[in-house]
């Protein structure tokens, strides 16, 4: 038998509340804790995670941002001229998702969602790599290149595969004990959550069948390894969705002009915008002051967060819905969704979970990017081991 494996499954979406009241994985890791989460999406929580750094350390925030001069989607505004009943679909969107990916070689994840064809030259995509990669950090080191360096044999989840085939490949690794250090990453809850909300009863049937899959790893790995170090966790989690907002409808109507006079990415609860003339930005902020719902978010406040951008890279001005308030249509859909992620750290949605059958997990292990510090205990002749 080997000696260790350290064992990581991130479930996506997993998050404090939804395990509330629910028994899962009681046995198996039975100390739990409730972690912050970053700013952002799955596109910011799982560099931070994987990295152990902030969103305005290693860049991997939003996908999509204003930048026509590095913009890689040229091409692509020839599509304009379809009409938006086929390129609306979301269908023919991940079709062109799929074959745009491979053209560009693209090694993260990739997906056009809504960005309109007829503006699409004017942004560029920032996740090119993949963070589940050596040297797939926008900025920085990531998990990975530590474990290469270190030599350590692991596995990591290949994100093109489906969830029960890396399952099983890591099942398979563990028997052949050709591993001392394992990241699963799982992704269906998070899609599931989307579809039918925190609340409906297929939660906690795919919670189930989460916690076979862990229980067939961990037994896999105790016939293999003398000590199996486990740790399940979450990036954040989801929350509801009952208010629907168009800020599309309000913004187009100021007298500005969208590529010369503004850009702006409408993501599911933000919007993110550039001000490309003088003019721009007043007019804006005072359409945002009478929105109904949401609010600029101050530097200081970003900059608490780790989320604030010299370069305003990301967006100029950033304005936050409140959870559980859903932007309606957005570059991300044009149809609402019945939860959604994204919204401030500490609206009690977000908070990510850790659970592990590890007792002495430090008391500094309080949000999202620490996770890194619990796997860089994995590495050999590194810092003092949490």
């Amino acid at each position: 038998m080997k000696p260790v494996l350290h064992l990581f499954i991130m479930i996506d979406a997993c998050g404090w509340e939804i395990l509330q009241g629910r028994p899962f994985l009681k046995g198996l890791a039975p100390h739990r804790r409730k972690l912050e989460s970053v700013f952002g999406y799955s596109s910011t929580c799982v560099p931070s995670i994987l990295s152990g750094h902030w969103p305005d350390e290693h860049r991997n925030w939003c996908y999509f941002v204003y930048d026509p001069e590095h913009s890689p989607f040229r091409s692509l505004r020839a599509l304009r001229w379809l009409p938006s009943a086929v390129t609306g679909r979301r269908i023919f969107r991940r079709w062109m998702s799929k074959f745009v990916k491979v053209q560009l070689k693209f090694r993260g994840y990739f997906d056009l969602y809504n960005i309109p064809f007829r503006f699409i030259h004017l942004f560029d995509f920032t996740e090119k790599k993949s963070p589940l990669q050596p040297k797939g950090m926008n900025r920085g080191s990531n998990i990975f290149d530590l474990l290469e360096e270190g030599k350590v044999p692991y596995f990591v989840t290949d994100p093109s595969r489906p969830e029960e085939e890396n399952r099983d490949r890591l099942i398979a690794d563990l028997e052949k004990q050709r591993i001392d250090f394992a990241f699963q990453y799982w992704a269906g809850l998070d899609g599931l959550l989307h579809m039918v909300g925190n609340d409906s009863p297929q939660i906690g049937t795919k919670l189930d069948v989460y916690e076979d899959w862990v229980t067939r790893t961990v037994e896999a790995a105790k016939r293999n390894y003398q000590t199996v170090r486990l740790h399940v966790f979450s990036d954040h989690g989801m929350a509801n969705c009952d208010t629907l907002v168009d800020m599309r409808t309000v913004i187009e109507a100021l007298p500005l002009e969208f590529g010369k006079d503004y850009a702006v990415v409408y993501d599911s609860t933000m919007a993110r915008f550039w001000f490309l003339t003088g003019r721009a930005r007043p007019l804006i902020e005072q359409a945002l002051a009478g929105m109904p719902h949401g609010r600029i978010l101050p530097e200081e406040e970003l900059r608490h967060y780790r989320a604030f951008f010299e370069d305003g890279y990301f967006g100029e001005l950033i304005f936050l819905m409140p959870e559980g308030v859903l932007i309606v249509p957005s570059h991300m859909g044009e149809r609402p969704i019945r939860a959604m992620h994204g919204y401030h750290p500490t609206d009690p949605q977000s908070y990510a979970s850790l659970l592990t059958n590890y007792e002495e997990v430090p008391d500094h292990i309080t949000h999202i990017p620490h996770i890194h510090r619990l796997m860089e205990a994995a590495l050999p002749s590194t810092a003092p081991k949490p």
